[in-house]
C-alpha cells in the first residue's frame, strides 16, 4: 500500500515528513538498540503527576531475572478498584511503560483502577517468547496480589497499544485457555498480531511511523530462533475466539495493522464477542499519541476513554 501525503488526513500531515524520518531509522538495527538503551537510561523511573507511582521486582517463573514493573494509582478512591495490566508499545524491540505515562493518567482519570504495567524484556536481547513470558507472569502476579494492592480479585483488565496490544490480545488468549485468570475485557489498540504480514496494508506500505520495513525487521528480531510461531507469539494465528474477552480496539487506515486489526475484530464478532471498534480514515500508525491535538486523535482518543469507561462499568458491575 503506497502512502502518500495526500492520502493522510490534513490535520495529521504537518509530521507527515518527520514520521517518514521515524519511520526510516527504525529501518535499521542500531536504531532500535540506540532507543532500547535510551529509553533504559533516561526514561526508568520517571513518575506521573497527580498519580501516586511505585515501582517493583517481581519473580519471573521461566527463569528470567526479576521483572521491572511500574504501579499506578489514582491519589484517592474507594476499593477495590479494578486492575489493569498494561503493556507497552515499541515493535518488540524497544521502550519502557514510563513513555506512555500519558495514556495511562487518563485511563484512571477516566475510570478509577489500579495499572500495572511491566518493563517485560525486549527483543533487541532477548526474543520470543521472553516478553511474553514476563507479561504473562505480571498477569499472575497481579491474581495472586490483587487484594494487597487494593484491587478486585476476581477478574482483571489488559491492555496495550502495538507491539503492547499484541502481548495483550496473547495474555488474554492464553488466560482463557488456561483459565489461569479472569478477564474483565482487554483492549489490544492498532495491536501488532500478524507475523505472516501478508495483507494489503503491509505490502508496500511505506507510511510516516511504521511501515513495512520496520514491521519486517521488528518480528524478524522478535521471533528469531521460533521454529514454530503459536498464536501467544503471533495472535493473529488463533483460530478459536470463542473464549476471548469483550474488546475494545481502534486502528488508523494507512497503517500497516489495519487489515489484521479488522480480521482480529471479525473473527471476534463471529465468535459473538462484543467488540467496540473504529477505523480512522487518513490516519498512520501512533497518530494519537504523535500529533495528540490533532481533530482526529482527540476522535479517537475519545473513542477509546468512552468505551472504556462503559465496558469497566459494564464488565466489574
Amino acid at each position: 500500500m503506497k502512502v502518500t501525503r495526500e492520502m493522510v488526513d490534513e490535520d495529521l500531515r504537518g509530521r507527515y515528513a518527520f514520521g517518514r524520518i521515524i519511520a526510516s531509522f527504525v529501518h535499521t538495527r542500531w536504531f532500535s538498540l540506540l532507543v532500547f538503551r535510551f529509553s533504559a537510561s533516561v526514561l526508568r523511573g520517571r513518575n506521573i503527576r497527580g498519580l501516586v507511582c511505585r515501582e517493583r521486582y517481581i519473580p519471573s517463573t521461566n527463569g528470567g531475572t526479576p521483572i521491572r514493573v511500574r504501579l499506578y494509582r489514582p491519589t484517592s478512591a474507594a476499593g477495590p478498584l479494578p486492575i489493569m495490566l498494561y503493556m507497552h508499545g515499541g515493535g518488540y524491540v524497544h521502550g519502557v511503560p514510563e513513555q506512555f505515562g500519558s495514556i495511562l493518567k487518563d485511563f484512571i482519570d477516566t475510570e478509577p483502577c489500579i495499572i500495572v504495567a511491566p518493563d517485560y524484556r525486549k527483543a533487541v536481547e532477548s526474543p520470543y517468547p521472553a516478553a511474553f513470558n514476563d507479561c504473562y507472569d505480571t498477569l499472575l502476579w497481579i491474581r495472586d496480589n490483587a487484594a494487597s494492592l487494593g484491587g478486585r480479585t476476581d477478574k482483571f483488565i489488559v491492555a496495550g497499544h502495538s507491539a503492547g496490544g499484541g502481548l495483550a490480545a496473547a495474555v488474554s488468549l492464553k488466560a482463557t485457555d488456561t483459565n489461569d485468570a479472569r478477564i474483565a475485557f482487554q483492549m489490544p489498540v492498532y495491536p501488532m498480531i500478524d507475523d505472516r504480514q501478508t495483507s494489503a496494508s503491509v505490502v508496500g506500505n511505506d507510511a510516516p511511523v511504521w511501515d513495512e520495513k520496520a514491521n519486517r525487521l521488528a518480528w524478524s528480531r522478535y521471533l528469531h530462533g521460533v521454529d514454530t510461531v503459536t498464536p501467544y507469539a503471533a495472535a493473529a494465528r488463533c483460530t478459536d475466539y470463542t473464549k476471548l474477552p469483550p474488546t475494545i480496539t481502534f486502528v488508523g487506515s494507512l497503517e500497516p495493522f489495519r487489515d489484521e486489526t479488522k480480521i482480529y475484530v471479525e473473527n471476534l464478532r463471529r465468535a459473538n464477542i462484543p467488540v467496540a471498534f473504529e477505523i480512522f480514515d487518513g490516519a498512520y500508525h501512533g497518530f494519537d499519541m504523535m500529533v495528540p491535538d490533532a481533530p482526529i486523535s482527540r476522535r479517537a482518543h475519545r473513542f477509546l476513554m468512552e468505551n472504556f469507561r462503559k465496558f469497566a462499568q459494564r464488565y466489574f458491575d
